[in-house]
């Protein structure tokens, strides 16, 4: 017989791990199917294509549909160079180095190709490419010429940039390219000269790459720097010139323009530019503007028949008398609907605000016309009982009428008749002691003295300070104008400026209501409702008539719509005769790239316009110059003169600053004195609107002893940013009346040096203190005669604080000029 078998328990094992879950994505669509238990998602909630579930035939059908439309947009893209007959490209050659030379590089080019063309030092000529059916049209400005290497940039279709091997880039060279960098340019190409001096042999490649490394930081995108002394080289680049299509400019290309190839002047005629049209259709109803010269009329657009291959010399700027006999075909007519050259709005139509009927909507409580308070968001604070003079409590019989106390003299009654009178809220005025023996109060005795009405709307009561008025004297003027001194100097010292910089000193001897008559009170910067009326007076002349648009998206996408359709179309060659053309622009012609842009509707009318405003470090630095951040050495303040460049147009400006941040729902912004390195503005001035986001340009003046040849290398590259919507911007200057903090108990605090006479602590005594760490309050009462008064905050404060307050004004911008330099 067998053992009987012990039977044990089993613990199961803790390390136990079961299989890991079958991966989803392996799963068949039976298994999904079965998962799904015939559910199916719901896309009821997907409103827009993008969100719609596509099966696989209509994605393949939307990948094609996006194919098709991506060759179409490259082919009518490239349309206006097909041909010998279409529009040349142009091409911006740009040295960089003092021994680069632009026409060089253009011989190089043709000659890779083994065309014969004479090329000048500096000006426009037109090359016919036979090899690949292309004209390409070079503009060589003058290295040293600013503005005419920024003109040149503005209208090529590719710009070529010239480094050497055998020297560095200047600072001019630099300030060039973050010039030509912050308005804007199509496509870049990057080519090297005098590569085959470089010795020995094998450093070549080097100093390719460190001038690649060089251009990259400006030009993220550019791949290859290209030798012009290998001719495989030169035949690249002439083929990518030839064959790629210019990604373009998108502020230039909303609007129309040309390139002025022929210039000309006369009696009959006038003004006439003939060029290629570029961009949107040219319309005649639209202004021109010729940079430098300002805006015109369109006479009449004629078309413009000329040989297929114009002689490429010297004088291709002077016009054809032989075609110009022939009378040319009209293209367009201006119309009735033809804008004016009116900058304002005519004085019988003046523009206002939509909420111009609630002018009066300050409290009229004052009909004297002089405020005796000061003005907090929408309303005028101050006490009407409260009288200028002070006047002494009188000890009056009991039951006497106001009536009656005018008739009573102090000296009818006795001693034992009076009792303290009360006013109309049952306050007692005045306590008389029983022994009699205590001095009669005073006005320096604080609120006991019967200083005034000590009312809520002054001085939060909510704080629960209860201390009593202590006796207080006034200092002598000697020890007053001592104290004022030696604290004025511990500021200074102390580096306040820092801490407040927009704090301001009142003498002694200025009287702060009628110095800071202007200035308001304002109870949030952001939110607090900004009065308009009292700012009246102070407009700037035909403030009324600028433009004023009130939905700017709305008219930006209308006016963008309107130059989509219509008018002569780019590539055509096209005479344009202009109203009233100056003489002048013909003569300079000869020296000059005239450019010629057609404005926007409205473009051309005056209103308050902002800039985004960005300091850059660039420009013209000495070896000399102790510092190389211009702005900290010369510091730029608001309305000092710069020169603007906004798209075509080039204005002399007195800009305001002021903060960059997004604004409230009043619109207010405080105004800024000085444009701080490396910290972003909004520079407002009153000029022609721009429509859109464009780039624009900030150069310092030239010095004033400069000479003409040497100004435009005297200009320094400032800042850089872009057009913003011309809203009402309302820019508030601020100032910081600080005070000292002569005696505290508690929440109580007596302060010193903000004012110098009651009759100033009473105007502003609604406006709310604060102190640079973060208490605030309101002026309690005054004290005696010198200005000094006791304020109450919301916390216990440090005898090293300052109390402040902050008054504000508005400022109006100025009135830009075109500017001819």
């Amino acid at each position: 017989m067998s053992p009987a078998v012990v039977q044990r328990h089993h613990h199961r094992s803790t390390t136990k791990t079961g299989h890991k879950p079958f991966k989803s994505r392996f799963a068949t669509k039976g298994s999904l199917k079965a998962k799904a238990k015939g559910k199916t998602d719901d896309t009821s909630s997907r409103k827009t294509p993008h969100q719609q579930v596509l099966s696989k035939l209509e994605r393949r059908h939307k990948a094609r549909q996006i194919a098709t439309n991506k060759h179409r947009d490259v082919l009518r893209a490239g349309k206006i160079f097909d041909g010998r007959r279409g529009a040349p490209r142009i091409i911006a050659v740009v040295p960089l180095c003092a021994d680069c030379d632009g026409a060089e590089v253009a011989r190089r080019l043709n000659g890779s190709l083994d065309i014969s063309a004479e090329i000048p030092s500096t000006g426009v000529v037109t090359v016919g490419i036979d090899r690949f059916k292309q004209k390409i049209q070079y503009v060589i400005p003058p290295r040293h010429g600013y503005f005419a290497v920024l003109d040149a940039c503005k209208l090529a279709d590719f710009v070529v940039f010239i480094l050497s091997a055998k020297e560095q880039v200047d600072s001019y060279g630099e300030s060039l390219l973050r010039a030509i960098e912050g308005q804007g340019l199509s496509n870049t190409v990057t080519v090297v000269q005098h590569l085959d001096t470089v010795e020995p042999a094998k450093r070549r490649a080097d100093v390719k790459k460190s001038l690649l490394s060089f251009i990259k930081h400006f030009f993220p995108t550019e791949l290859k720097v290209h030798s012009l002394d290998a001719p495989q080289d030169a035949q690249n680049v002439i083929r990518s010139l030839c064959t790629q299509n210019p990604k373009g400019i998108r502020w230039r290309d909303a609007r129309s323009y040309l390139l002025a190839e022929q210039v000309r002047w006369d009696e009959k005629d006038g003004l006439v530019v003939a060029g290629t049209v570029r961009g949107k259709g040219m319309k005649a109803d639209r202004l021109l503007h010729i940079q430098g010269y300002g805006d015109f009329q369109i006479e009449k657009i004629c078309s413009w028949s000329q040989d297929e291959h114009p002689p490429a010399s010297s004088d291709a700027m002077a016009m054809d008398t032989d075609a110009a006999s022939n009378s040319p075909q009209v293209l367009e007519f201006p119309t009735e609907a033809q804008d004016d050259l009116a900058e304002l709005a005519p004085e019988e139509s003046v523009m206002r605000d939509a909420d111009a009927d609630d002018t009066q909507s300050i409290a009229t409580t004052n009909p004297s016309g002089q405020p005796k308070g000061v003005l907090i968001d929408d309303h005028y604070y101050f006490d009407e009982e409260e009288d200028e003079r002070y006047k002494a409590p009188r000890r009056l019989p009991k039951g006497t009428s106001a009536y009656q106390a005018a008739w009573i003299l102090d000296s009818d009654f006795e001693e034992s008749d009076l009792e303290d009178v009360e006013d109309e809220e049952g306050d007692v005025e005045m306590k008389v002691e029983d022994d009699g023996e205590e001095d009669e109060a005073r006005p320096e005795d604080g609120e006991e003295g019967m200083v005034g009405d000590s009312k809520s709307t002054y001085a939060a009561t909510e704080f629960g300070d209860d201390a009593k008025s202590e006796m207080f004297l006034d200092p002598s003027p000697e020890q007053e104008a001592a104290q004022i001194d030696a604290f004025r100097n511990r500021q200074k010292d102390a580096a306040e400026d820092l801490e407040f910089p927009d704090e301001i000193e009142l003498p002694p001897n200025a009287l702060a209501r009628e110095r800071l008559a202007r200035y308001r009170g304002l109870k949030s910067l952001r939110s607090s409702k900004w009065e308009t009326s009292p700012d009246v007076p102070y407009q700037p002349e035909n403030w009324n008539r600028l433009a004023q648009i009130q939905n700017y998206t709305a008219t930006k996408n209308k006016v963008l719509n309107e130059a989509l359709v219509g008018g002569v179309p780019a590539g055509t060659r096209v005479l344009l005769y202009i109203r009233n053309g100056l003489q002048e622009i013909a003569a300079e012609a000869q020296q000059h790239i005239i450019s010629v842009f057609s404005l926007l509707r409205h473009e051309h009318k005056k209103a308050m316009v902002h800039f985004s405003i960005m300091p850059t470090i660039s420009g013209n630095i000495d070896d000399d110059d102790e510092n190389l951040n211009s702005l900290v050495s010369n510091p730029i303040k608001s309305k000092d003169p710069l020169i603007l460049q906004c798209g075509p147009r080039r204005l002399l400006i007195n800009p305001l600053f002021s903060q960059a941040s997004s604004g409230g729902s009043n619109d207010v912004y405080r105004f800024e004195r000085f444009l701080h390195p490396a910290r972003a503005s909004v520079a407002t001035v009153i000029a022609p609107l721009t429509f859109g986001n464009v780039p624009v340009l900030f150069f310092r003046l030239p010095p004033a002893k400069s000479t003409n040849n040497s100004a435009t290398t005297a200009l320094t590259l400032l800042a850089t940013g872009t057009s913003l919507p011309p809203t009402p911007r309302i820019i508030a200057k601020r100032i910081v009346l600080t005070g000292h903090p002569y005696r505290i108990h508690k929440r109580l605090v007596t302060v010193r040096y903000m004012f110098f006479n009651r009759e100033d602590v009473n105007y502003f005594r609604a406006v709310q203190l604060y102190t640079k760490r973060g208490r605030c309050g309101y002026i309690k009462e005054s004290l005696g005669t010198h200005g000094y008064f006791k304020a109450t905050f919301d916390g216990r404060i440090g005898a090293m604080d300052a109390v402040a307050m902050s008054l504000y004004k508005r400022v109006f911008p100025r009135e830009a000029s075109e500017w001819r330099g």
